[in-house]
């Protein structure tokens, strides 16, 4: 590799690691703090926090790498034609191959970095994800009772203790049923403690106000003690359902027909599936892309949109259309052609343009 193809390829790379940390801290703050409840809500500490944050952040890796290439290598040559490098390479007399090779280098080796992540790394950390969540909420009972608040354990049912005691007694218990529509209830007791198993509350000394919601009429009993069932809801909360995406690509080419997600979703799998086999090679058509937004030369003064956002705006209409295509796969199997053909195509396109300025160049 030449000194300048070197020069450029630091560059690129530079650029991209900048890009790609600032994209990827913001998407992973938003996805983080849509799970912040499990500390807000769940009372899970902030340590299990941080590990459901750490397996979250390799997911979006694969979705960043695209965009953030098409920025470096936008930015990369738009501050080259800045310098008047790019001039001074054409003058020169240098191959536009030189622009183009280490750009290309960067794009495949983050494709195939990206294949290996969404194929075999993502769908393992996706289930582990699960996991802990579900893990959270089966443990959601014991841990989410809080002195002298409202606690929401589902739609419908809430739970308010004015004390816990260092043995584990639930002093002074308030529990709002609303789960059937028909009938409410309204549970007061002294006192009352969480099962060992976590799935039972147990209340002692106290009254159930029962109502009739369409005659309104209100039965009132008072109990000794008295035990509200919660396991099937902590068993349905503790359990994971794994879907299309969280596969990993061997099982979507030979999927059981035996499970159960899978015969009520085969289209779903089918477009997840072909969508696996070709994603990785939005890198290559990004990288495409921002070469034929920035790799010629331009002067400040006809340069009326900046060619990063021109290259953006080509790379999400590219981005859109491929989504579009693997949405389509699960409800008409005719898409299938049109998602293998569609890289190609678009690789095609921006390569006959890349082609026809070289010779226009070279006309000069």
């Amino acid at each position: 590799m030449k000194l300048l193809e070197l020069y450029i390829l630091r560059h690129v790379c530079r650029n991209f690691l900048l890009s790609f940390m600032i994209g990827l801290a913001i998407i992973w703050i938003t996805q983080v703090l849509q799970r912040i409840n499990l500390v807000t809500d769940n009372g899970q500490s902030i340590i299990a926090f941080m590990q459901l944050a750490a397996m979250i952040l390799p997911t979006i890796i694969p979705v960043i790498i695209p965009f953030s290439l098409v920025i470096a290598v936008t930015q990369t040559l738009t501050t080259l034609n800045n310098d008047s490098e790019l001039t001074i390479i054409d003058s020169i007399g240098a191959s536009r191959v030189i622009l183009i090779r280490p750009v290309m280098i960067v794009a495949i080796a983050l494709s195939i970095f990206s294949f290996i992540i969404k194929n075999t790394i993502e769908p393992k950390l996706r289930i582990a994800t699960k996991k802990t969540i579900a893990t959270v909420y089966a443990d959601l009972l014991p841990s989410i009772l809080e002195e002298k608040t409202f606690n929401r354990i589902s739609d419908g049912l809430y739970i308010q203790i004015s004390e816990r005691t260092p043995n584990h007694i639930l002093k002074s218990l308030f529990v709002a049923d609303s789960r059937n529509p028909s009938t409410h209830f309204l549970y007061y007791a002294r006192k009352g403690y969480v099962d060992v198993n976590g799935t039972s509350l147990i209340m002692q000394d106290g009254e159930v106000h029962q109502k009739n919601m369409k005659t309104n009429a209100v039965s009132i009993i008072r109990f000794d003690s008295y035990t509200l069932n919660l396991s099937y809801l902590m068993k349905t909360r503790g359990q994971i359902t794994l879907r299309a995406m969280d596969r990993d690509l061997a099982f979507l080419l030979n999927p059981d027909p035996n499970d159960p997600d899978y015969q009520s979703r085969k289209g779903e799998y089918s477009a997840e599936m072909n969508k696996r086999l070709v994603e990785w090679m939005l890198t290559i058509v990004f990288a495409l892309i921002a070469l034929v937004a920035a790799g010629d030369v331009r002067s400040h003064r006809i340069q009326k949109i900046h060619p990063v956002i021109v290259s953006l705006i080509i790379a999400f209409g590219v981005y859109w259309i491929f989504f579009y295509i693997v949405n389509g796969i699960e409800k008409h199997l005719i898409f299938i052609p049109f998602l293998y053909s569609f890289f190609p195509f678009s690789s095609g396109i921006m390569i006959f343009i890349l082609l026809r300025k070289h010779r226009k160049l070279l006309a000069k």
